[in-house]
């Protein structure tokens, strides 16, 4: 669950100029130029900042080195159910401590070296396990409350198993990290820069020639030309075959092509230039009318599986003698009727219709509505429709009162006013929170709107955490314990009520409610319980908690819309996997 890993993510709005740059470089040129060879062009907003896995968090290299490793498992979108990758097969021993993987036989790096269980030793215990290396991968294997790792053994040349210190049901899924090459990273993990830190932290940014970048996945990296394309090549040793025994992908080539601007990717993908694009609730009108003139088609995932919401800071601690926020609004934004008084005055389905063009469903839970542990509003989750008479009446119980110009006040006469923060440049979010002003004027609130640049939000996110509250969102998935560092009260995403992290200044009494606790409690349980019935009523509970608490008051989530064209064939659209997640065996028909 930013987005943030969950992880953050926004488009820019860039100028014209930008726009005529980016035409001038048009994939429909390169291709007239290149070989024709079966090929998919994509878009990127932003160059990779890194080809080195353990250490991305931005979404487009994360998109990239997707298509170039794979783990021991994954997930099929479309079922939910794990399958087998790099790992033929596994077992679980009936005390649910030991996992055993059976390796594929004849698996190759890209340069055509063996893929060996010792690479898997190295890629765990050398790097996702090394706490001298910054991954956030680490922390999806900390398990229950000792937070203590699984440790390996290598049984033969084809299996490797892993002891857990308890059990822990989303071991598995974790288990689709990619495995990296033991025999090009070993040395950069083992010697030491003049600080201390292993030379693998830099290793592999994105200045590193393509053709050093070794991998297991369907794509090797071909070319990368700064702020113009990025190309990935069909990898020949890759393990998959066709049902005939023919070399798989049958798409020979994809090409990112840079275009740094959502409109300018909708003036790309019209003119030919693209062969998919995302379809954003602004663009959809236009695009469908066009689907049969195009000769494409927008696939429906149905909801995404990101959120987003406005969240008060409810961090009472101080720094340095001096408190985070304010103490007049910390005791506002610390009452929960406030917060639920805020939830009932944001009229959602106006949100829906005006700012999402009707490409939308409310959200009422941190966990994904295509997971099969979402609590529905019918199973008793609680939901804050409109009604801003509710939200008055649950004011005046707190204590707030009316002046004569109806404008909100504490119990000590002060006005309620606060700063709403975004991330500027993203159309929609700055349409929701315009929208979020608006309708706290109506319950009497002042709310002063200001969208500051990306970076300078994630700073008071996670380093000053100087601010009152923000709007934004996360990505998640189907196992709600990929969120479990938002719920954890130690958690780097635990945001509402962070925690100082390594290397930042201490945090003098900040305080952690029950109800905190208990929902990380809960997360915990939930991992060491594997009959799916009592997984599902845990996750239930904690979300009944975090509606009635409401550290985070949720408000839309739009549909996964992608356009794509006819000519490709075997497209399984899903709102995780998008349109291209079964690569491997999508053919181009032209």
């Amino acid at each position: 669950m930013m987005n943030i890993i969950k992880r953050f993510w926004l488009p820019i709005i860039l100028t014209m100029v930008t726009a005529l740059t980016v035409v001038a470089c048009n994939p429909l040129e390169y291709k007239s130029k290149a070989a024709q060879v079966p090929q998919l062009v994509q878009g990127l907003l932003s160059d990779p900042k890194t080809f080195n896995y353990p250490l991305s968090q931005d979404a487009d290299s994360s998109r990239i080195l997707g298509l170039a490793y794979e783990g021991l498992i994954s997930q099929n979108p479309l079922t939910a159910k794990l399958e087998p990758i790099l790992a033929e097969s596994w077992q679980i021993s009936d005390d649910k401590l030991k996992f055993t993987f059976t390796l594929r036989q004849g698996l190759k790096w890209s340069d055509g070296q063996p893929l060996t269980v010792d690479d898997v030793l190295f890629t765990y215990n050398d790097i996702y396990f090394n706490e001298a290396i910054p991954t956030d991968i680490r922390d999806g294997f900390r398990i229950g409350e000792s937070r203590k790792l699984p440790t390996l053994r290598k049984v033969d040349e084809r299996r490797i198993e892993f002891t857990l210190p308890e059990p822990f049901r989303p071991f598995l899924l974790n288990n689709s990290v990619p495995i990296l090459p033991a025999h090009i990273l070993r040395e950069s993990v083992k010697t030491k820069d003049s600080e201390g830190n292993p030379l693998f932290i830099k290793k592999w940014g994105i200045d590193t020639p393509v053709d050093q970048i070794i991998v297991n996945g369907p794509y090797k990296l071909e070319r990368y030309v700064t702020s113009e394309r990025l190309i990935l090549r069909r990898n020949p040793y890759y393990w998959r075959k066709g049902t005939k025994g023919e070399t798989l992908p049958y798409i020979e080539r994809i090409v990112m092509q840079i275009v740094e601007s959502t409109d300018t990717s909708l003036l790309q993908f019209r003119s030919g230039g693209l062969d998919s694009l995302g379809v954003s609730p602004d663009y959809f009108s236009l695009l469908k009318v066009q689907e049969k003139q195009g000769n494409f088609k927008i696939y429906n995932g149905g909801p995404t599986t990101s959120t987003s919401f406005v969240f008060f800071n409810l961090n009472q601690g101080k720094r340095n003698g001096k408190p985070l926020i304010d103490p007049i609004k910390s005791r506002w934004f610390n009452s929960v009727e406030f917060r639920q008084a805020v939830a009932y005055a944001i009229d959602r389905q106006t949100m829906i219709n005006n700012t999402f063009r009707g490409i939308g469903v409310p959200q009422d839970s941190p966990i994904s509505l295509q997971s099969p542990y979402y609590l529905s509003p019918k199973e008793g989750l609680k939901v804050y429709d409109y009604n801003t008479e509710k939200a008055k009446q649950l004011l005046t119980k707190a204590g707030f009162k009316y002046n004569e110009k109806s404008q909100l006040l504490d119990s000590e006469g002060n006005r309620i006013r606060f700063n709403l923060i975004t991330n500027s440049g993203n159309k929609i979010r700055e349409a929701m929170g315009a929208q979020v002003k608006r309708d706290l004027g109506k319950i009497g609130i002042q709310v002063d709107f200001n969208p500051i640049a990306w970076s300078a939000l994630t700073d008071k996110v996670s380093n000053s955490l100087d601010f009152e509250a923000i709007l934004m969102g996360l990505t998640g998935g189907l196992e709600p314990n990929d969120g479990a560092n938002v719920w954890a009260p130690e958690g780097g995403l635990h945001m509402f009520n962070q925690k100082p992290q390594a290397g930042q200044k201490p945090i003098e009494g900040q305080q952690v409610y029950p109800w905190e606790a208990e929902i990380a409690k809960l997360y915990i349980q939930a991992t060491q319980e594997f009959d799916e019935a009592k997984v599902k009523a845990l996750y239930g509970q904690t979300q009944r908690i975090t509606q009635e608490n409401l550290p985070f008051i949720y408000l839309v989530n739009p549909l996964a819309l992608s356009a794509v064209r006819n000519r490709f064939e075997g497209i399984q659209f899903s709102a995780i996997g998008g349109a291209f997640w079964n690569i491997h065996e999508i053919k181009i028909t032209d």
